[in-house]
């Protein structure tokens, strides 16, 4: 976990053991978030009707950390298993997609795609996915993850199932923008903000226990 070559965030380098879970192939939907508006009454996201965003098929977007919450306590109250926002170092993980040393899930080069115009994010899954059969890792939009953020907390992580510091005042997000002009992250590359904050480029996806 994290990359000697990047932001002082990402250091050091660090080896991780996570249990075993599971996390969602694409990022949440405007599809399947519109479930969640009409069944528990949840305020519609700012971009709800902004042609560019609106897709059935498009990560929803301008969430916050506590509107992806809120969907994983309901989605969990829908069904018979506890859903969740996956933490920093299951994302890494899954994003990886069992390659250790490679830059990106494809491996060390930025595809061709990684700096074209968009004026909102791709539909999910449009291109192949990674050796985890996840698709839009490390880009389309930046995705919330559990934990808070710390900058220094490499330095002082626990080696087996690591959440994050106790306490803070941003949580970490994972993954690429649209809106970047460079579209793709690293798979260590790590960002935040604070967890009220809604934004065009951000949306999520799920992760449960097995």
């Amino acid at each position: 976990m994290g990359s000697e070559d990047g932001a002082d965030d990402e250091r050091p380098m660090h080896r991780v053991w996570i249990d075993s879970f599971d996390i969602a192939p694409c990022q949440v939907t405007n599809a399947e978030y519109a479930l969640f508006v009409q069944s528990a009454g949840h305020a519609e996201p700012s971009l709800w009707h902004d042609s560019n965003f609106n897709d059935p098929k498009q990560p929803v977007v301008a969430v916050s950390w506590f509107d992806a919450m809120r969907y994983c306590e309901w989605l969990t109250g829908s069904s018979s298993r506890r859903y969740r926002l996956p933490t920093e170092a299951e994302w890494e993980c899954a994003a990886r997609g069992g390659s250790e040393n490679a830059r990106y899930p494809w491996g060390d080069d930025l595809p061709e795609h990684s700096s074209r115009s968009m004026n909102g994010p791709e539909r999910v899954g449009q291109r192949p996915p990674n050796p985890y059969g996840l698709y839009d890792m490390c880009e389309n939009v930046h995705e919330w993850c559990s934990d808070w953020n710390g900058a220094g907390y490499y330095s002082v992580s626990i080696d087996r199932n690591p959440r994050g510091p106790e306490t803070g005042s941003r949580r970490v997000s994972r993954g690429g923008s649209w809106r970047h002009q460079i579209k793709v992250s690293r798979c260590a590359a790590r960002s935040s903000i604070p967890p009220a904050f809604r934004y065009a480029d951000y949306g999520f996806r799920i992760a449960a226990d097995p």
